[in-house]
């Protein structure tokens, strides 16, 4: 069994930056693997990000203005979100996975049996 759980979701301006935490279990940190998708309303969950093997990969609607930071000591994940758009819009999740995928299902939302409750995000202009 792996917890998880999101924080920091709010309301915020387009342009705007904002941070959600994800703290997850110790075992993810060491041969699991943690990402975050996102899922807007009436849309499919979409890949935003992840961390595996201490290499991140990103969607491409988030690629150079989100970042994945990782704190082993304090079990946690973070996703930096600059330059929100109005289409960032979403309920965010952080979803881990152990042991970690293959490389080519990082960004699969079925390679991932453990789920936090979300964290919602909305951009106005």
């Amino acid at each position: 069994q792996v917890d998880v759980a999101e924080s920091g979701g709010g309301s915020v301006q387009a342009g705007d930056s904002l941070r959600l935490s994800c703290a997850a279990s110790p075992r993810t940190f060491s041969g699991g693997a943690l990402s975050w998708f996102r899922q807007a309303a009436g849309k499919e969950r979409e890949f935003v990000g992840s961390w595996s093997g201490g290499s991140t990969s990103y969607g491409d609607s988030v690629k150079g203005r989100f970042t994945i930071s990782i704190d082993i000591v304090n079990h946690r994940m973070y996703l930096q979100m600059n330059s929100l758009k109005l289409e960032d819009t979403a309920v965010y999740y952080c979803a881990a996975t152990f042991p970690r995928p293959l490389p080519s299902r990082v960004g699969v939302l079925s390679s991932y049996p453990y789920w936090g409750q979300g964290t919602q995000v909305t951009v106005s202009s």
